[in-house]
């Protein structure tokens, strides 16, 4: 009879790599973005806005996560600030037409 002899492989635990961590901006970014439809119009969306195109800087200087958030501010507060500047431009225009139409009404 031959001994046979097992060698065993020692198992190494997979490797974990730290995650990179999240700007901050860009997740503040995110947030001024959808207060800006929800609790402050047009003020949130510029903060969105300035604060989304520092993340992009910071997140190109270091490397760090959260382009999506930063990117999602960016669309947010640019939507945002469109959509408040067309509301005030309808607003204009209605009331603009509103009087002229109270204008011409017939007196007497």
């Amino acid at each position: 009879m031959v001994a046979r002899s097992t060698i065993t492989a020692v198992e190494q635990p997979p490797a974990y790599y730290a995650a990179r961590p999240t700007n901050t901006l860009a997740i503040i970014s995110m947030i001024l973005g959808i207060a800006g439809y929800v609790v402050l119009p047009f003020v949130a969306g510029i903060a969105a806005v300035i604060t989304g195109h520092m993340a992009r800087g910071q997140i190109r200087r270091t490397g760090e996560a959260g382009r999506g958030f930063a990117l999602a501010g960016l669309i947010l507060g640019y939507v945002n600030i469109a959509l408040v500047i067309l509301a005030f431009a309808v607003v204009v225009v209605a009331l603009a037409l509103a009087g002229a139409e109270f204008v011409k009404a017939p007196q007497g």
